[in-house]
């Protein structure tokens, strides 16, 4: 199976290795550092040889940072991972609400004498750090790159991975790398450039039509790609990733030592994103006095933007995954009616997501999760990401929420769902604050809007039910999702803070939550597909976008207070379990066929 249920840090580790940290700061001369949990590449999810801040704190969430000063260590972390963090980190680190609190504020606080802060320049963005400088401005306070003093500390250390890449069908990318490569390349031309650096693996697996297996749940081969304005790319990685890949004549494969040299010798303007560049590759490229021009990397909207070929893909991959989840979703409900008839029946967080996993095998074309199953019952639901280890692994008891965020990678699409399941009768505080979620998520279900939308206007749509009861959470909205490749993927996004204006063929999620701490966890999560949708009947002759929800399995009527929804509301939870039950019917057992037929009965 491909998810393991053993905890990969100890808090008990943490006080000794930040000493020894300390300690080669103090010969240095440095005073603190900043130990960020991203990799040279800057996405979101890092290879175990990349795994810094997981070493030195054992906080293991993906987003989140440390500064480590001779007197404290801040572990600054947003409010996905608060309770995450102070169950994971020594009391040698001190957790620190971000981003509430700025590091710069709390820097100043902590060294009002001032201090020279290390930081590694292969691990931060120029916006991290020109962001940083200016808000210590003036406070004595001092950034100096430095080798990272971790690498060296870290006696056993993981190899960095080697898995060798394939090559991604192009009927199921729909669009060839040549032609890709031409039409940025057109892009960068049209916009006086002649080169774009590469540094996140999704974006050069995407122009490249290749896959790899370098990141455990993303099929990426990590590299670093140059794309020049006449649709040359040169290609950075260990040669044992490129042997069994045939390239055109314009892909050059070399070896990843060759890329700094690589960039001295270029000529700008250079584009380079700032949010994701490393600030080592700016620095090497204003070394030698290569013009450089920031920009968003320029693979990242046409990515965004689905396909035909990858939107029809994503559906056949949602039907494939929602059967094996209505498998899943029968099996449960049988466990749970043992476990309500027998308190002292045996059933962990484990096993629920051992079956789940075994379920979606069953269908014969799992690649891979896509996350490591999010498994979490009572009051380990609250924890946004939790991930369930045989440290701690609980055992359901009858009035449980068992929140279940779970996903697999297809060739054909990447899924991700969430349902929260009654285990038994449960109280009427849970069931209200699941009626406000799903009546939220139902809200970004039917939301058409006018072409220049962007996640930010929809996100308070969702919120509003559980604002009109006071209550709220700590994440976005939604994230957006890759076609065999990453589940989490930019630009596009339902967040209060996101400007990207959203068009037709991107893929989001759709999951609004409510999260109670010591005590139960909601969450409900459908993909949605941004498509062209009619102008509404007598209204303005705009041009009009709205979603279309790729995602197939029943929502849980047990916990709905019906009479709390609208009319509006009841025709679309009702349309779509009617949807779910025509399309996954006919591929499920005659058991699961006949559970879900209850399931979706109208509300």
């Amino acid at each position: 199976m491909f998810q393991s249920y053993s905890a990969t840090t100890r808090p008990e580790d943490g006080p000794l290795r930040l000493s020894a940290l300390r300690d080669a700061l103090q010969a240095r001369g440095i005073d603190g550092m900043i130990v960020p949990r991203s990799d040279a590449h800057m996405g979101e999810y890092v290879a175990a040889c990349d795994e810094r801040l997981a070493w030195l704190t054992g906080f293991t969430g993906s987003a989140g940072f440390c500064v480590v000063l001779p007197d404290r260590a801040g572990i600054f972390v947003d409010g996905r991972y608060r309770v995450q963090a102070r169950m994971q980190c020594a009391d040698v680190f001190t957790p620190v609400n971000w981003p509430e609190t700025k590091p710069a504020d709390w820097l100043r606080a902590a060294c009002p004498n001032g201090a020279v802060i290390g930081f590694d320049p292969w691990l931060h963005t120029p916006d991290e750090i020109g962001t940083l400088e200016r808000d210590l401005a003036g406070s004595g306070i001092s950034l100096a790159r430095i080798a990272n003093p971790i690498d060296t500390l870290w006696s056993d250390r993981p190899a960095p991975p080697l898995v060798p890449a394939r090559a991604y069908p192009e009927a199921l990318a729909g669009a060839s790398s040549l032609e890709k490569r031409a039409n940025i390349a057109k892009a960068l031309r049209e916009a006086g450039q002649r080169a774009a650096v590469l540094t996140q693996p999704d974006s050069l697996c995407w122009l490249l039509n290749i896959r790899g297996g370098d990141l455990p749940r993303v099929p990426v081969m990590q590299g670093f790609a140059i794309l020049h304005d006449d649709g040359r790319v040169d290609l950075f990685c260990a040669p044992e990733k490129c042997a069994a890949l045939q390239f055109d004549d314009a892909v050059h494969p070399r070896p990843a030592e060759a890329f700094e040299p690589a960039l001295r010798t270029l000529q700008g303007p250079v584009r380079l994103d700032k949010a994701t560049v490393p600030v080592q590759i700016v620095d090497l490229l204003q070394e030698a006095a290569v013009e450089t021009v920031f920009m968003q990397d320029p693979c990242l909207l046409p990515k965004a933007r689905k396909t035909e070929a990858e939107l029809s893909g994503a559906q056949s991959a949602h039907l494939r995954d929602g059967a094996a989840m209505v498998e899943f979703l029968a099996w449960l409900d049988g466990e749970a009616t043992k476990l309500v008839a027998d308190p002292e029946y045996a059933l962990t967080e484990i096993d629920i997501a051992r079956h789940l996993e075994a379920c979606r095998m069953a269908t014969g074309a799992l690649e891979d999760l896509s996350f490591d199953t999010i498994a979490g019952s009572g009051p380990n639901g609250a924890i946004v990401h939790y991930r369930v280890t045989e440290d701690s692994n609980r055992r359901l008891i009858p009035g449980d929420l068992m929140l279940v965020d779970s996903g697999g990678q297809y060739l054909d699409g990447t899924t991700d769902i969430t349902r929260t399941i009654a285990i038994g009768p449960v109280g009427t505080l849970e069931a209200e604050c699941f009626t406000a979620v799903l009546r939220g998520m139902i809200a970004i279900s039917r939301a058409r809007f006018p072409r220049g939308v962007a996640g930010g206007h929809l996100d308070a749509l969702a919120r509003y039910p559980l604002w009109m009861l006071g209550r709220d959470y700590d994440h976005g909205t939604g994230h957006g999702v890759g076609a065999f490749l990453s589940v989490h993927e930019g630009p596009q996004r339902l967040s209060r803070i996101s400007t990207v204006p959203l068009v037709e063929g991107m893929i989001l999620s759709n999951e609004p939550g409510y999260y109670l701490e010591g005590q139960f966890g909601i969450r409900i999560e459908n993909l949605i597909a941004v498509r062209k949708a009619p102008p509404p009947e007598g209204g303005d002759a705009r041009d009009w976008l709205d979603f279309q929800t790729l995602t197939l399995a029943p929502i849980d009527r047990r916990l709905i207070l019906a009479d709390r929804l609208i009319a509006e509301e009841r025709d679309w939870l009702d349309s779509y379990h009617a949807r779910v039950l025509t399309l996954l019917r006919p591929l499920l057992t005659e058991s699961a066929g006949r559970w879900l037929e209850t399931a979706c009965q109208p509300v």
